[in-house]
């Protein structure tokens, strides 16, 4: 089985993580709310393995929480997928939740490239920063070494946006990084490498 136990810290986060993309134990604690429950739904819809605790400076804002849990998520599947040898490379996923669509693909390339093209109506979601949303998949995608594009086809409840898109991101990714029957020993790349 895949998986990946990463740690970090630094002067403004403690976290200590344990992620398989071919599922185990889910335990999400994050110190921030609203992020819990989007990591809950992700690692669910993913059907991935992970296990997070962190510790941070909550006391100043979110921010440093959910950008360096976006980044050791990132580390964890880059550590996890090592040389990518036998996945699907490619996931995407259209996913409506009540008034909102949203569409999510990703590349796992080797190149690190984020579009979030999903537009909020409200700032916050309870005492969440909604800008956060960017900033955790930014994190990722610079550590995952993916291309991901996030887009808001449509939605107008704020919740429901952001739901949309750790549950969609949740299934692009985790058909991306499944083993190919046809070719469970391969690069899926003519170059050879990813």
């Amino acid at each position: 089985m895949r998986s990946a136990e990463i740690t970090r810290k630094t002067s403004e986060t403690e976290i200590e993580l344990r992620f398989s993309p071919d599922g185990g134990n889910v335990f999400i604690d994050s110190g921030v709310g609203f992020l819990n429950h989007m990591l809950t739904l992700f690692a669910a819809h993913g059907r991935f393995g992970f296990e997070l605790r962190c510790k941070s400076d909550t006391d100043v804002d979110d921010h440093h929480s959910v950008e360096d849990i976006g980044i050791a998520l990132g580390e964890a599947f880059a550590k996890a997928l090592g040389e990518k040898r036998g996945i699907k490379r490619y996931g995407s996923c259209i996913l409506p939740m009540d008034e909102t669509l949203i569409l999510t693909a990703v590349d796992f390339s080797g190149r690190a490239h984020l579009t979030f093209d999903a537009p909020m109506p409200a700032q916050k979601v309870g005492t969440f920063d909604t800008e956060l949303v960017r900033e955790f998949w930014l994190g990722f995608v610079r550590n995952a070494a993916c291309t991901l594009h996030i887009r808001k086809i449509s939605g107008e409840n704020t919740h429901h946006i952001i739901e949309g898109i750790f549950k969609s991101a949740a299934r692009s990714i985790k058909a991306a990084v499944a083993i190919d029957g046809a070719d469970p020993n391969g690069i899926p790349s003519t170059k050879g490498v990813l």
